[in-house]
């Protein structure tokens, strides 16, 4: 008997072999023999009879359901013809649901025992209980290839659009998918040359034109040369990955933590709990919990999947795409704190006193399960006193005192002061057909601003954590201003009517009280760009420069190792300072750590231009049906060439030449950042507000050129008008769209 696991032991290794739960697995597993596989098997009865198993067949499995991307089997088509999948590590209350799975009309062929990575909807249906969208299938990479197709006799071929890629590929009319010629498409690779000598593709999607929105991120990828494949020694690592379990780890699936992201996020990479301090010698205080996907015990030092994920440095965001930094089976599924599924995490656990400061801090590399999948509305609306059927239970328990923490939280940031500057947002949404539905400015909300402190809170102890262990790390540094750019800005504000204080030390109170005096002035929003163009960039770094930004002395990135290198090499430091495991930072890695810092700060500048540049495309090609309206804006920058104009329907930026405003010679001033006209004294300055007239809209460069109609309410001095030019030229562009639209309906009524 004494050879007999616990009750405890059982459970915790079926949740870490969810694909090994027979009798004979558990009993191999414990080396229980002979008599000893009675008592085993009376203990299984037990567990079962107390609802922690459900026996299912000859296997015993603890109660969960499927994460929303899943592993499965697919076991072939039933009598009528429906595929039918088995999840390979199911490890769910109840017996094994059914999987149909629901192949994508472009999609390879399935058949009985091919493996497959899926997306899973939870259904009501008798037949089965989910259903599967294929995201590709295991061990298969095929390259992925976007060009132009070319139609011909037999097919067609693809000729690439970057302008250093002379490779073909060759179609044939089977694998066409029914491209026509001139059409932007994607594809994969199916083989090698073959008669004509060229690599042979299939189209797995036509992007139609390629200046179409739909086309917009994806060359977006190619011009800044994202890499947007892993290589297949990378995918055959992840796809080997499994579950982790207890071993060596901390078991917090007990503590209801919680993840709150938008209504439409597809992994979730952080997790929050926080409850009253039952400590009599901290009052008013809190308990903080902000807890991790542990992606280092995926990605490991020197492995193919940290080759590939130190390359990207970090996810890329497109409003119809995304670029991850990790493949489908670890970002949407292993290090995805899904609800309900118990995933690897490092957590730390936080003490605050009343006011909100931190006295004490505690890391911890755990299991935890999270207790609900939350999104921004629905928790706000439930803080507000309207919870949802989701949040009602949930309403005392997790979600008020969650907001309780922020406040105090927030009581200590008032004290700190970081800079606050207002500059808002943009959202694009977009049709099924990717064209621009709507822009908007993103909705601010407290529970926006709870978790941005939470993450800055956690940022915080790993970045002290890791000092006081004189640990190497990477910093997220943000320097203070040049005092060239800070002479500017002071030079703004005085010609506006405000102080900036001078011979001090700047600190970050300094600014906000300037941003305080512009607030709801005619001046606001011109203080406000002028602040963030005196600012350094935030850059990494093995040394600690502080950060200004925020008025912190100290700070890490740690909260998103899934789409962040910098935060994977934070908890490796964590884990080789806590002595968690054998997959810290190395010696090799932190002696490469200062090339790390300035190859990751390079690619996420890079990630920033593309996803500037792609919204810039989708602006234009969603404002280049409106050339000839009006709107109103404010100038956003000065140059020689003219005024940069900020519209204020859309965010969207477009340029005012300065041949444009009048037959006059404008004298420009970089430091004061203003264009004077010489005969008129017409003086253009940044957070003018004018009204425009759109002349051309151009998508494929994302360009807006603008006539100047009104400067501060008032129309232009004669001198200074642009006459009938710019409406020539608005009517010429009208007429080079239409002729453009009627040369495609021609193109394809003729295909």
């Amino acid at each position: 008997m004494s050879n007999l696991p616990s009750k405890q032991q059982i459970l915790d290794w079926i949740s870490e072999n969810p694909t090994q739960t027979g009798k004979r697995d558990i009993a191999r597993a414990f080396g229980i023999k002979g008599q000893q596989r009675i008592d085993l098997k009376r203990m299984l009865k037990e567990l079962e009879a107390d609802g922690h198993l459900e026996k299912r067949r000859k296997t015993y499995r603890d109660p969960d359901r499927l994460p929303p991307v899943s592993v499965l089997e697919v076991q072939g088509p039933d009598s009528s013809g429906d595929l039918f999948a088995r999840p390979l590590e199911w490890h769910g209350d109840g017996p094994e649901p059914r999987v149909l799975v629901i192949p994508a009309a472009s999609g390879p062929a399935l058949g009985g025992g091919d493996r497959i990575l899926a997306r899973l909807t939870e259904v009501a249906d008798e037949a089965h209980g989910y259903e599967a969208r294929p995201i590709r299938r295991i061990g298969t990479n095929p390259r992925r290839v976007l060009g132009v197709f070319r139609g011909g006799a037999e097919g067609g071929r693809i000729l690439p659009i970057d302008k250093g890629q002379n490779k073909e590929w060759r179609v044939s009319k089977a694998a066409a998918s029914g491209a026509k010629d001139g059409e932007l498409v994607e594809a994969e690779t199916t083989g090698p040359g073959g008669r004509m000598g060229l690599p042979a593709a299939r189209i797995v999607a036509r992007l139609g034109d390629p200046s179409a929105p739909r086309a917009v991120s994806l060359i977006a990828i190619h011009q800044h040369g994202i890499p947007d494949e892993f290589p297949d020694a990378a995918i055959a690592e992840a796809d080997s990955a499994r579950p982790k379990g207890l071993d060596g780890r901390e078991d917090l699936r007990d503590v209801p933590l919680v993840t709150i992201d938008p209504a439409d996020a597809r992994d979730h990479d952080d997790a929050v709990f926080a409850r009253a301090d039952d400590d009599a010698k901290n009052p008013g205080g809190h308990v903080v919990w902000v807890a991790i996907a542990d992606v280092a015990a995926y990605v490991t030092p020197g492995s193919e999947l940290d080759r590939a994920a130190r390359e990207r440095g970090n996810s890329t965001y497109f409003p119809d795409r995304v670029v991850p930094m990790l493949p489908d089976r670890l970002s949407g599924d292993l290090c995805s704190l899904h609800e309900g599924v118990p995933r690897a995490c490092i957590a730390v656990e936080i003490t605050l006193d009343a006011a909100g400061r931190k006295l004490r801090h505690r890391f911890t590399r755990g299991l935890m399960k999270s207790a609900a999948s939350l999104n921004y509305r629905e928790v706000q609306a439930a803080e507000d006193g309207t919870p949802n059927d989701k949040c009602a239970p949930l309403a005392d328990t997790i979600i008020h005192p969650l907001f309780a923490a922020w406040r105090a939280l927030d009581s200590a940031r008032t004290d700190r002061q970081p800079l606050e500057l207002d500059l808002p947002e943009r959202r694009i949404e977009l049709t099924e057909d990717g064209q621009v539905k709507s822009v908007a400015f993103t909705e601010r909300l407290d529970a926006h601003r709870l978790i941005e402190e939470f993450m800055v809170l956690a940022n915080v102890a790993a970045a002290e954590e890791l000092f006081a262990r004189r640990r190497p790390l990477l910093y997220r540094v943000h320097e203070e201003p040049d005092p060239a750019r800070l002479d500017a800005l002071r030079e703004v504000a005085q010609a506006s009517g405000f102080t900036l204080a001078k011979g001090q030390v700047l600190h970050t109170r300094h600014l906000n009280a300037l941003l305080g005096q512009a607030e709801g002035t005619e001046f606001d929003e011109l203080i406000n760009m002028s602040t963030l163009r005196s600012m350094q960039q935030a850059y990494y770094h093995p040394q600690n420069f502080g950060h200004f930004g925020l008025a912190l002395k100290s700070y890490a990135h740690f909260t998103s190792p899934i789409r962040r290198y910098a935060d994977l090499v934070v908890h490796r430091a964590l884990i080789t300072a806590h002595d968690w495991g054998r997959d810290g930072l190395g010696a090799e890695e932190i002696e490469r750590l200062e090339a790390t810092a300035e190859h990751i700060s390079e690619t996420e500048r890079r990630s920033m231009m593309a996803e500037r540049d792609t919204n810039d495309r989708y602006l234009a090609a969603y404002l280049s049906e409106r050339v000839g309206n009006e709107f109103a804006g404010r100038i956003s920058g000065i140059q020689r060439f003219g005024a940069f104009v900020r519209l204020d329907e859309t965010g969207a930026d477009g340029l005012i030449p300065i041949r444009t405003i009048g037959r006059e010679f404008f004298h420009y001033d970089g430091d004061a950042q203003t264009l004077t006209g010489a005969d008129t004294g017409l003086e253009l300055g940044i957070g003018d507000e004018v009204t425009v007239r759109l002349a051309e809209a151009e998508p494929v460069t994302g360009g807006l050129m603008l006539d100047l109609l009104e400067l501060r309410g008032k129309a232009l001095p004669r001198n200074a008008q642009g006459g009938k030019g710019g409406a020539r030229r608005a009517k010429a562009a009208k007429a080079r769209r239409k002729s453009a639209a009627t040369a495609r309906k021609v193109k394809r009524t003729r295909g």
